[in-house]
């Protein structure tokens, strides 16, 4: 399931809520539809308050055709019925969208590492279907791509379905924002999640994440079920990649985070954390021994009061 790059936070931890309901497995291994007239866009971009909004569904991107440079925030709205999450990548040397496709093929495939042209940027990571997540992250112009490496429960990528999309970052020509102020930072590690700030305190809180390395990390965070735990997740998701997709509500439900960093990239993300116990993990596989990082420890359980 995490082949190299690990999906995402989601790509596991997506068989929460993606195969817990059977019409979800349905409509996740079902060929693209492309029938009937185009709905009108719901995705926006606002210079001033640098805001992208993008909508997701199975599987495309409904999102803004170009960004200005800086800080920006990209608005995920999952409006399903899968799930889904958006990983930025950078692509230069002339390349393309089709480029990335096959890039990224060669890469789950374990053919070797992403190519040089082809850069990571964390993007906001997946919350449930028909809710919201955010990241902010600092763009420098060029040519991007918007992806989905979810493969769950198809085991088909969803950039694959067609879940990719060309984002064009110009040179800034309103006043840049401002980087966020966060009240939370997370310093990802092999294999660890450091937290500084009030992280067990509920209500909003804008998350600063930072990547020492060497490694690409992730956040995916869950919200445990009342009286669920962390072997309650993993007995779902074992269940969920087999045959038969577990009935049933699942042990947890997914906020949202940020998608694949690399090491020294800095990004942000917000998140409304009402009472509960929580675990943070990182899905990324290693590039040493293949097996995603929350097998060497990379888990870190919290409670909000």
């Amino acid at each position: 399931m995490h082949r190299m790059l690990g999906s995402i936070g989601a790509a596991a931890a997506i068989a929460l809520c993606a195969c817990s309901q059977k019409e979800a497995a349905k409509a996740d291994s079902a060929p693209v539809a492309q029938t009937g007239a185009a709905a009108a866009s719901k995705a926006s971009y606002d210079p001033v308050t640098h805001v992208a909004v993008v909508h997701t569904k199975d599987f495309a991107f409904d999102a803004p055709d170009s960004v200005n440079a800086g800080w920006t925030t990209f608005h995920l709205m999952n409006d399903g019925p899968g799930i889904h999450h958006l990983q930025l990548v950078r692509i230069d040397s002339g390349k393309t969208t089709a480029d990335v496709v096959t890039a990224m093929d060669a890469v789950l495939a374990r053919k070797g590492p992403p190519p040089a042209w082809l850069t990571l940027v964390a993007g906001p990571n997946a919350p449930n279907p028909g809710a919201e997540s955010d990241a902010i992250v600092n763009l420098e112009p060029g040519n991007y791509a918007l992806i989905c490496l979810v493969d769950i429960p198809s085991h088909v990528a969803h950039f694959d379905k067609g879940m990719v999309r060309a984002l064009k970052v110009t040179a800034a020509t309103a006043t840049p924002a401002a980087e966020p102020t966060a009240d939370v930072t997370i310093a990802l590690a092999d294999y660890k999640f450091d937290a500084t700030g009030p992280l067990t305190t509920a209500g909003m809180h804008t998350f600063k994440v930072t990547n020492a390395g060497p490694q690409p990390h992730e956040i995916e965070i869950l919200r445990y079920a009342p009286g669920k735990t962390m072997k309650d997740v993993g007995d779902f998701m074992t269940a969920a990649m087999g045959p038969n997709p577990p009935a049933g509500p699942p042990p947890a439900d997914l906020i949202g985070g940020v998608s694949a960093g690399l090491p020294k990239q800095v990004s942000y993300f917000t998140a409304n954390l009402t009472p509960g116990k929580y675990v943070m993990l990182c899905f990324i596989s290693d590039m040493k021994d293949g097996k995603p990082h929350v097998e060497h420890g990379m888990v870190r359980e919290f409670e909000v009061k």
